[in-house]
């Protein structure tokens, strides 16, 4: 017997998974849009941002995430949902285009993650991987085989 299991990526509804609520200039007359976020695991997040090329630090509660020209700073708020404020060259547009971008790559890490717990559980209940196939969607079709 075999079970046939698709992951469609969680990026499908890419920018709806984020909101935007404002823009204002700091202290430095930089502009600061405020996006929010349903992302919760940071270290699928920091992931995330790498594949983006962005240069990570992170500490307990903040992710910075800086490319050229624009820095974006995660903090979680009560909820324990992050919250990223945008600073540097960045304006509406270009802030949910990098979005969009996050967006994507965190469900590649998140389909990446259900992948390797599926493959590493798989022998506890008593299957074996008999393929693994990527779609042009990049969807992944995981193939088990029930016993021997």
């Amino acid at each position: 017997m075999s079970i046939s299991i698709v992951l469609v990526p969680i990026a499908v509804a890419a920018i709806g998974a984020w909101q935007a609520s404002r823009q204002e200039t700091d202290a430095e007359g930089r502009t600061v849009c405020h996006v929010q976020t349903r992302m919760r695991d940071s270290g699928l997040l920091r992931a995330a941002l790498a594949d983006t090329n962005a240069a990570v630090t992170a500490s307990a509660n903040t992710i910075v995430a800086d490319w050229q020209g624009v820095r974006a700073r995660f903090n979680r708020d009560e909820r324990e949902i992050w919250q990223v404020d945008f600073t540097g060259d960045i304006d509406e547009q270009k802030a949910s285009g990098i979005v969009a971008t996050i967006d994507h790559a965190y469900g590649r890490q998140v389909q990446r993650a259900v992948l390797a717990r599926l493959r590493a559980r798989a022998p506890l209940a008593g299957m074996t991987v008999a393929s693994e196939s990527l779609e042009e969607d990049d969807s992944v079709t995981l193939v088990l085989n029930v016993g021997g």
